[in-house]
């Protein structure tokens, strides 16, 4: 997730709440499309493939990836907010609670409304996160330094999340139609949950 130019709302409060409620259900969203088993998002495809290597869970390899790529925000001059360090703590611990709570269906409709649930729940999740204006995640600010080095946000994207894909998928994550779904889905959904959600509504 990363941080556009959006209203802040007026109290600290207020914008802590949103970017808690906006890392629950962020989290929430990533482990039910993982209890899918229908195919992650690139960036999960890779923490999954990590799971799988080592035995850690997903939630922590979500913090610990989160926490190395802090490292290539240092030569990129980025600097990060309360946003970004409360998205490597606690992200992974609701991915992981949801994937502990949530039981496993082996219904095929019931793992397509997981799906498209998971969806949903991302791009609802980055409307409440972006609001709260308190600092990209991780992952979003490796691609906006590497933009501020001269590539394209299009091309920087790409590039991260192809590398993380491939990677994720020698590793053992789940790659399939879940992924598709979800690349093509979430931009228009993130794009109008972000107008609902819209500080000052």
């Amino acid at each position: 997730m990363s941080e556009l130019s959006l209203p802040r709302v007026e109290s600290f409060p207020s914008r802590l709440l949103r970017l808690y409620a906006g890392l629950a259900l962020y989290g929430a969203g990533v482990g039910v499309q993982v209890e899918s088993r229908l195919g992650n998002n690139p960036w999960d495809v890779f923490h999954q493939g990590l799971a799988v290597r080592t035995g850690w869970s997903i939630g922590t390899w979500i913090i610990l990836v989160g926490a190395i790529v802090m490292v290539f925000w240092i030569p990129l001059r980025q600097r990060p907010g309360v946003g970004t360090l409360s998205n490597i703590i606690f992200l992974g611990l609701f991915v992981d609670l949801t994937i502990w709570l949530a039981p496993t269906p082996d219904a095929l409709v019931v793992r397509w409304i997981y799906l498209l649930a998971a969806v949903v729940f991302v791009a609802a999740a980055t409307g409440l996160y972006l609001g709260a204006g308190m600092g990209p995640g991780p992952r979003d600010g490796l691609m906006t330094g590497l933009h501020r080095l001269g590539l394209s946000i299009r091309t920087a994207r790409t590039l991260i999340e192809l590398t993380v894909l491939a990677a994720g998928w020698l590793l053992g994550g789940t790659v399939g139609v879940g992924t598709i779904v979800f690349a093509i889905a979430i931009g228009p959904l993130t794009q109008y949950f972000m107008q609902l959600m819209r500080p000052g509504r």
